[in-house]
Formats: structure tokens, sequence, C-alpha cells
């Protein structure tokens, strides 16, 4: 059981870890050679230049300005003092609301810690059941929350008392929340230009016609049954064959482009290249004429293929993006069964172009359905069966389980720093490392579903990684034990009394919470900012693989918020907080502290960093 001294210790270290990793993004964002990977969409807005032209050659990879690094922090209150309205044009309107989800978490556990200080805190302080109970281990942090307080006794209406409190202002704040993020949204939609995809939906399993083509049947149907709102419609061909020739054309492109410039910058020599793989080896011949000629048999190829694609019916898919004359036609379309069979004529709202994920979108009614129960099935498996590894992991992330592992390490344990590391630390750091791959299985589940569009993927992974994180770091969590006696203690008890050994259990668990806080709300998002991937990816492709400035652009990609892990994180969160304000109300500090950090954090990363 962690202490108090267990628990400074592991602040300490994650503080000061958060602390290194706003000094490092704070330095390496002044140096010119990493300008480009955090500020990305400034460049590609064309709102900011390159600090690397006219300047001596040190001065284009390392900042020489000493006055700078004095004023190494000033992202901070930059980042705060964006107005909204500008937020949402540099980011969007999600991004905006996104932000404000962390705002609300301060709008709701600010006045729940202060109220919870004020009064649970000293009704359970001076309890003082623990001290009256023989062979028992306890804590300082024990001594705070309700455990402390003796079995019947009256102090227990404080608590009710306030946990209806509590639930009362969380609903107020997030109906005062919700008001606001409407009104947005209503202004937003109000004010944006008016887009294709907002009035046309997407048709899929269209029924074979044995008079019509596809397209025919298609226009058919919908000038007889929307005859007032149908404006066009276009067929989606399964060009994959297409695509490929694209994206080869796109590479010789830029290799051409490349030897172009390079003639340009010396004309007296002709670049050259060898014929064979990767122009390591072969023939030597001039490369600008030898990717000239190859751009132009695959243009021809490239038009070949897109003929061949238009002209052959078994390349035009049982689906079609249908255009309306007005929102109100395509709203009536997409929200409406178009058929008295169920399994046809499936129609939604088409997403953006960007947001099509096309490989589903020729998935079968009755296979789309097979695909969802069968993820549905592996969804249960994974969350239930991945709980005995987790729960192994954490049996010996303490100091029983690392002297039965390994006993010659005991002596070691047993010295004060070593021990508190081990109690206040590793457990969380532990469950961490472990849950790293799985939004990556997920991401890979929903897209067997056949989900049609990249932000349903995100939403579908969201729910289902927030299901596993409630189940295994929650529950599980919260359930004290080894994997076995865990499964001993259900298997063996009524299931009425599995609500009590969670009750029993979750003040026992503060301290691993606060621990878990620490490391991923605290150190995690501290990492985030730094953006360490991108930018070693960034160098890496700059050094090895970028020849022109659409290479450039392609390596500074600004990419997007992760929505499918931090959504549930939040949420995670916001259930500890309101599990525990009542219950361990010390916890709440830890859950304060994550979001006015991440607030400031994601008010810097959205502008920057979103596409």
């Amino acid at each position: 059981m962690a202490t108090l001294q267990d628990i400074s210790l592991a602040a300490t270290i994650n503080i000061l870890s958060a602390l290194a990793f706003l000094v490092a993004f704070a330095i390496l964002r002044l140096q010119p050679f990493n300008d480009r990977v955090y500020f990305p969409k400034w460049y590609l807005k064309g709102i900011r230049g390159s600090p690397r032209r006219s300047r001596a050659f040190v001065s284009k990879f390392v900042n020489l300005d000493c006055r700078t690094y004095l004023r190494f922090l000033n992202w901070m209150p930059v980042a705060l003092k964006m107005p909204e309205p500008e937020l949402i044009d540099h980011a969007g309107l999600d991004s905006a609301v996104f932000i404000r989800i962390y705002l609300l978490g301060l709008k709701i556990f600010v006045p729940l810690a202060v109220l919870a200080f004020a009064v649970l805190v000293p009704v359970n302080w001076t309890g003082k059941s623990l001290q009256n109970i023989k062979d028992l281990t306890f804590s300082d942090i024990d001594k705070l929350s309700i455990s402390n307080v003796p079995t019947g006794s009256n102090r227990f209406w404080a608590h009710i008392v306030m946990q209806y409190v509590f639930s009362f202002w969380t609903c107020y704040v997030l109906y005062k929340e919700y008001k606001i993020i409407a009104t947005m949204r209503l202004h937003f939609i109000a004010s944006e230009n008016r887009r294709p995809d907002q009035f046309t939906v997407i048709v899929r399993n269209v029924p074979p016609d044995p008079d019509e083509s596809v397209s025919e049947h298609i226009e058919h149907f919908f000038c007889v049954n929307h005859p007032d709102y149908y404006l066009t419609h276009r067929v989606v061909y399964n060009a994959n064959k297409l695509a490929k020739l694209v994206e080869e054309k796109k590479s010789l492109q830029n290799w051409l482009t490349y030897y172009q410039n390079k003639y340009e910058r010396n004309p007296e020599k002709k670049p050259t290249t060898k014929t064979g793989f990767w122009g390591l080896w072969g023939t030597k011949v001039d490369a600008v004429d030898h990717y000239a000629a190859k751009m132009e048999k695959l243009c021809e190829a490239e038009a070949a293929e897109r003929e061949r694609v238009i002209t052959d019916p078994k390349a035009i898919m049982p689906a079609a993006f249908v255009s309306f004359k007005t929102r109100w036609g395509a709203a009536i379309c997409a929200q409406t069964q178009q058929s008295r069979n169920p399994t046809i004529w499936l129609t939604e709202w088409a997403p953006e172009p960007r947001d099509i994920y096309w490989d589903n979108l020729a998935i079968p009614y009755v296979e789309l359905t097979i695909r969802r129960l069968l993820m549905a099935v592996a969804v249960f498996f994974l969350t239930f069966f991945f709980m005995i590894p987790i729960a192994f992991v954490q049996s010996i992330a303490n100091i029983d389980g690392i002297e039965k592992v390994l006993p010659f390490l005991k002596s070691l344990m047993e010295m004060n720093v070593i021990k508190s590391f081990i109690q206040g630390f590793l457990p969380g750091i532990a469950l961490k490392i472990f849950l790293i791959l799985l939004p990556t299985i997920l991401t890979i589940m929903s897209k067997i579903e056949g989900l049609i569009s990249l932000s349903s993927l995100e939403r579908r992974t969201a729910g289902k990684y927030y299901l596993f994180i409630l189940v295994n770091v929650f529950f599980g969590s919260i359930i004290t034990g080894t994997a076995f006696q865990q499964l001993h203690k259900f298997i063996n008890q009524s299931p009425t009394e599995i609500p009590k050994t969670v009750g029993v259990s979750i003040p026992m668990k503060a301290t691993f919470f606060i621990t878990y806080i620490m490391v991923d709300g605290w150190a995690g998002v501290a990492a985030e900012i730094l953006r360490l991937v991108p930018l070693i990816m960034f160098h890496l492709k700059n050094t090895f693989l970028v020849k022109t400035e659409q290479d450039r652009e392609q390596a500074m990609d600004p990419g997007c918020l992760n929505f499918s892990i931090s959504e549930p994180r939040i949420q995670l969160y916001f259930l500890l907080g309101l599990v525990y304000a009542a219950v361990t109300p010390i916890l709440l500090p830890f859950i304060i502290i994550f979001f006015s950090f991440a607030y400031m954090v994601f008010r810097h990363q959205v502008p920057c960093l979103v596409d």
C-alpha cells in the first residue's frame, strides 16, 4: 500500500519529468531546423516563412539569439490568450469543442474539490475508525478517505448529501456547457460556406436490375421516390489499380521535378541515374529524359485504365453518392428507410471527401452484420481476457510481487527510496506501457466492422477503448489481489455481493489511481507536446527522402488529435473524479492539475498542428 511518502516521491518524479519535457520542447522549438515540426500548419497555410533563410550557416540550424532563451516559456500565455473565434478559424469547431472539454473538467472539479476539502476531509480525518482496528496496515491517505469513518456512523450523512450536491453541480455545468456548444455549432454552420457533402447522401447495397445499369437504376429510383429534391448522383467505381497508377505517377513526377531543379541549378552538368532498382545499378542514363519517358508511358497507362474503369460494368460498385437540391431533401433521404427490404438502398449522410474510407464502401449488408457481430464477440473476449495479463503485471509491480519473483533483490527493496519508487510509481507506469499497442488493435477491429468514414472509425475505436479501460483499468484495478485471487473471488461469491466487493475496494485503490494520473495525465501530456516521434521522423525524411518542396510538406504533416486515445482518457478522469469526490477527496487535486495542464498544452497544440 502506497504511503504519503511514496506518493510524494512519485509526484516529484512525474513533475520533474513533465518539466524536463516542457524545457526540452521550449528549447527545441526555438531552433530554426525544428520550425517546420512545431509549426507545420502555419507553413502549409503560407503565414509563416522559414527562419533559416538569409542567415549565417550556423544560425540556420541553431538559434544563437540569447534573448529568445530568456523568453522560452512565452508560448504558454500566447496559447491561453488566443480568442476562441481565432482558434476555430485555425483548427475548426471540433478542435475548439475538444479543448473546452478540459475547461469543463476544471469547471466541475475545482468547486467539488473546495467543497470536499472543506466538508468531507475534516469528517473523514476525525473519524478515527482505522486506528481502532488491530493489525490493520493503513496510510495517512486512508485517514482522509471514507474508510476512516466508523460503520453505521451519522457522519455518512455528510457524504450522502455532498454526493447529491456534486451530482447536481455536474449536471448543471453540463447543461450550461451544452447550451454554449449548441450556440457555437449553430453559429458555425450559419457562417461557413456551403459544402457539397451537406447536400449529399451515400447509398449502399443497391440491388441489381436486369433491365438497367447501376447508374440508371439509381437515377430511376430517386427520381420516383424523391422527385422534388433529387439533383444528381455519382456511382462508385472499383479503381484500386488506377489509384496505384496515380500514386506511382506522383512519385515519378516528384523525381522528375527533383532532377529538373538540379539541372536548373547547374546547367553545365546533366544529372544522371541508373535504370536498376532504386537507381543503384544498371545502365547510366540522363535522369531528366529517363523520368520524362517513364512519365509519358505511365500517363498512357493511366488514361487506358481510367477508360477501362468507366466502360467496364464489373468495375461499378453497388454504391453511389446522391446529391439533392436542398439540405432538407438530403436530410429526409439520409434519415429514412428507402425500401420495404431494410437490407437494400441503405442511406446515410455522405462523409467529406477526405474522410471517406473507400475500402468499405462495397461491403454487402449481410456481411456487415456478420462482421460487426464477430467484432463484438472479439472485443468482449479481448476486454475480459486482457484483464489476466494486466492483473498479473499489477500483482508483481509491487514490493511483495517483486520479492516473490526476484528474491535476491529483497535487501534492495527495503531501501526507502527504492520502496517508495516501486509503490508510488511502478504500478502506474507498468499499466501505461501495457496499454500502448491496444489502440492500434482496436482501430483494425473497427475497420473490419465496415465503417465508411475515418471519423466514424475513430469514434468506434474510442468507444471500444473506453469500454476496455473501464473494465480493465477501473474495475480490474479496484479489485485487489492477484489474477487467480480475483477469479476465485468472483466465481465463489453471489452476484449480489459483487457491488459490495467493488465498493469496499474503491477507497483502497485511490493511491494506485493517483499514481496512474500522475504518469498518464502529467508526464504523458507533457511528453505529447514534445512531439518526439514526428520530430525524429521529420529529420529522417528530410535527410534521406526529401527531394522537393512537396516532399517536405508531406514530411511535416501536421496530423490531427488522436481522438480515439484522448477522449477515452478524459472520460476515465471524469469517472475517477466523480467516483472519488465523496470517497477519497485527496484524488481531486491530481485530476485538477491534469485538466489545467492538458488545457494549456492542447491550447498550444491545436492551432499549430491540427489539420
